[in-house]
């Protein structure tokens, strides 16, 4: 059981889900800051925007982009709290969380 206990604590080092998250996050913003600067050279043009259009594939691009990532990062993290769970009912059986048992005698 010490094996697996020592397995799971390894998977659970690397969180996943985290850099799904964070990925997710920035590209969004970006998205939104490149959506309003897309948004502003469509208002303000006399004749056809080529940069306005390159500007709206690139943000929704990465709306794409943020989205899957957030999926990826949520499917990630119900693993982890799977494993999570499966940690801590693993040292509960060790024996692990009661200091007075770690004690000698």
């Amino acid at each position: 059981m010490r094996s697996q206990l020592e397995r799971l604590q390894g998977t659970l080092a690397a969180r996943q889900s985290i850099l799904h998250f964070a990925h997710a996050g920035v590209a969004t913003f970006v998205a939104f800051i490149l959506g309003g600067a897309a948004a502003k050279l469509f208002w303000d043009s006399e004749k056809v925007p080529v940069l306005g259009f390159g500007a709206t594939t690139l943000a929704l691009g990465l709306l794409v982009y943020g989205v899957s990532h957030y999926l990826k990062g949520r499917r990630e993290l119900t693993g982890e709290l799977k494993r999570f769970g499966d940690m801590l009912e693993l040292r509960r059986r060790l024996r692990l969380d009661n200091p007075t048992l770690l004690l000698p005698r």
